[in-house]
């Protein structure tokens, strides 16, 4: 359930801003809360797929421990340029491991077109885990004479379709 009703839905616009950086970028920092409450926060390669974001950790790590008692993330993606004015995105949602076989499978296709020049995604041992990320809230940041600014976009009532599959325009974008 998403809790941040305050912001705006995201719209077209946005939407696309941050899918040409997510399709940009290949690192994020993840921030899981650790079982003595204290944040921890790792950086990862990550897979996009429209906004769902998809990362590899192996079962015995500290994020994955983290996840499974509580699966609430945060992540945070910089760009080293600017795409369409943004320069950065976070994110807030909530983290489930990927295990069915063909969703596996179909993942590690999409991961190998797009970089075909990375080979240990692939989860061939039962010591991995791929994880996916579906956000609740977006921020996008964008830098304009010396500032950074950010507009925050719930994703309350946006369909999955929309998320993969970014819209027109609309006539309600501001920053972006």
């Amino acid at each position: 359930m998403n809790t941040h009703a305050p912001y705006p839905l995201i719209h077209g616009a946005a939407l696309q801003t941050i899918e040409r950086l997510l399709d940009h970028e290949r690192l994020m920092s993840v921030a899981t809360i650790r079982t003595d409450g204290w944040p921890q926060v790792t950086t990862v390669g990550y897979l996009n797929e429209g906004l769902n974001l998809y990362f590899v950790t192996g079962r015995e790590s500290q994020k994955l421990i983290n996840l499974q008692k509580d699966p609430r993330v945060s992540i945070a993606i910089n760009s080293g340029t600017d795409v369409d004015g943004a320069v950065g995105v976070s994110m807030a949602g909530r983290a489930t491991e990927v295990s069915e076989p063909n969703e596996v499978e179909r993942l590690n296709r999409l991961m190998f077109a797009r970089w075909p020049q990375v080979s240990v995604y692939c989860p061939a041992t039962s010591s991995i885990a791929i994880v996916g990320l579906k956000p609740d809230l977006i921020c996008l940041i964008r830098a304009s004479a010396g500032r950074s600014q950010t507009e925050c976009f719930s994703m309350d009532d946006v369909s999955s379709d929309e998320i993969t599959s970014p819209g027109a325009v609309s006539a309600e974008a501001r920053l972006f």
